[in-house]
C-alpha cells in the first residue's frame, strides 16, 4: 500500500481495526496523510449463549481485521479485553435491567473499554492517538458531529474526556456513509463488501430474553391496563422496557404499550394509546454527567437527544448539585426510559451528556 508523502506529521496511530469497512478505510486516510499506522484489534467476547447465531462473531471480525491489516502491510496487535468487557459492561448491562432500567451498551462500551484500556494501552505503547472508525470530528478541540447526521455517532462517545481529544482521531467523520462505501470498493479492500455489524456491541445479534436468563430468572407478575384491570401477565420485569409493543404476548383488540414499570410490585402497566400520558415527559433528571466542554453557566439553553438518531430537541438545563441536572424539554418526550443516555449539544458541537434518572 502506497501512501502519500507529507512532511507535516510522521506520528505513530493505532487505528481500532474492527474487521468493518469504517476502521478499514479510516486505516487507508490515516496513511495517506502520512502517518505511521498499526493496528488494534479488541477480543471483547467469545461467549455464544443468548446469540440467534451460534458462532462467535469475534472470530470473523479478526480475520477480516487480519486480512486488512496484511493487505495494508501494516502491524496487527491482539489486545483481549473479555474479562475487563464482562466485568464493567456485560455486570452493567445485566444490573440495569435487573433494576428495571435500560441500559446502553454501546456508551458504556466506548467509556470503558475503547477510550479507555485500548486509549490507554495505545498511548503506553507510545502512540501518540488512537483513531477509530466512529462518525465523528473533533474541530478546535471540540468533539463535533460528523458529516452525515444519520450516521453521526456522538451519541455514543459523548464520556470522552477533554484532555483525550488531542490524541484521539476519527478519520471518517468528515464523509459520508456512501463515500466510504464506495472508497473501500475503489481502494479493493478485502472486506469492501462486508454488511455492517449490527446487535450489541462486540456481542452479536441477541435475542434479548434468551441472553438475560444467563443471569436473571424469570419472574411473573401481572400486566395491568391504566384503568388497572388485568389484561395478562408478564415473565418478568426486566425483559421489558417503557414503550415497547411488540413481545408482550397480550390478546385483545389492537396492539399495547408499555407505558410503566412498577419494580415493587412486579407490574407491567400498558396502554392502547401510544401517546397515552403515562407515556409522556416534559422534563428529567441526569447523573453521572460527562463534561467535555462545561457550560460557564446555568441554566443554558441547549439541544439533547436521548436516542441514537432521534431529532435534536430544544432543552433547557439547570444544575442541581454538583453531580444533578434537570433537563426541560420545549416539546412533550414520549417514551423515556431509565438508564437511557440523554447527550447534549450547542449547534454542532457534543458538549457531553449523562444517565436519565
Amino acid at each position: 500500500m502506497t501512501t502519500k508523502k507529507n512532511s507535516k506529521t510522521n506520528k505513530k496511530v493505532m487505528i481500532a481495526l474492527s474487521g468493518g469497512i469504517d476502521s478499514a478505510v479510516s486505516a487507508v486516510l490515516l496513511m495517506q496523510q502520512g502517518y505511521q499506522v498499526e493496528a488494534g484489534f479488541m477480543k471483547n467476547w467469545s461467549s455464544t449463549t443468548g446469540l440467534l447465531r451460534n458462532e462467535c462473531p469475534w472470530i470473523d471480525d479478526r480475520r477480516e481485521a487480519l486480512r486488512v491489516a496484511a493487505h495494508l502491510g501494516i502491524p496487527m496487535h491482539t489486545f483481549d479485553f473479555e474479562k475487563q468487557y464482562a466485568d464493567k459492561v456485560m455486570q452493567y448491562f445485566f444490573k440495569e435491567y435487573s433494576e428495571g432500567r435500560t441500559p446502553n451498551p454501546d456508551v458504556m462500551c466506548n467509556k470503558e473499554i475503547k477510550f479507555k484500556l485500548l486509549y490507554d494501552k495505545a498511548i503506553s505503547m507510545g502512540f501518540d492517538y488512537l483513531a477509530t472508525g466512529h462518525y465523528a470530528q473533533i474541530k478546535n478541540g471540540k468533539l463535533i458531529r460528523s458529516k452525515d447526521e444519520f450516521k453521526d455517532q456522538t451519541y455514543f462517545i459523548y464520556n470522552i474526556k477533554t484532555e483525550q481529544l488531542e490524541h484521539i482521531l476519527f478519520p471518517i467523520g468528515g464523509y459520508k456513509k456512501s463515500e466510504i462505501r464506495k472508497l473501500a470498493q475503489k481502494l479493493a479492500l478485502p472486506n469492501s463488501d462486508r454488511k455492517e455489524s449490527m446487535g450489541l456491541c462486540f456481542v452479536g445479534k441477541i435475542r434479548l430474553d434468551k441472553f438475560l436468563n444467563q443471569k436473571i430468572k424469570p419472574k411473573i407478575g401481572k400486566v395491568l391496563d391504566t384503568s388497572g384491570k388485568a389484561v395478562g401477565e408478564h415473565k418478568g420485569i426486566a425483559f421489558y422496557t417503557v414503550g415497547q409493543r411488540q413481545g408482550l404476548g397480550i390478546g385483545g383488540s389492537g396492539p399495547y404499550y408499555i407505558v410503566k414499570k412498577d419494580l415493587k410490585t412486579n407490574t407491567l402497566v400498558v396502554s392502547h394509546d401510544p401517546n397515552d400520558v403515562q407515556l409522556q415527559t416534559k422534563q428529567l433528571q441526569i447523573s453521572g454527567v460527562n463534561w467535555i466542554n462545561k457550560p460557564q453557566k446555568f441554566p443554558f439553553k441547549a439541544i439533547a437527544r436521548f436516542r441514537h438518531q432521534q431529532d435534536l430537541q430544544d432543552v433547557l438545563i439547570e444544575m442541581n448539585g454538583s453531580d444533578l441536572y434537570t433537563v426541560k424539554f420545549s416539546k412533550t418526550q414520549t417514551a423515556v426510559a431509565s438508564g437511557q443516555s440523554l447527550v447534549i449539544y450547542s449547534g454542532k458541537e457534543c458538549l457531553g451528556g449523562g444517565v436519565i434518572a
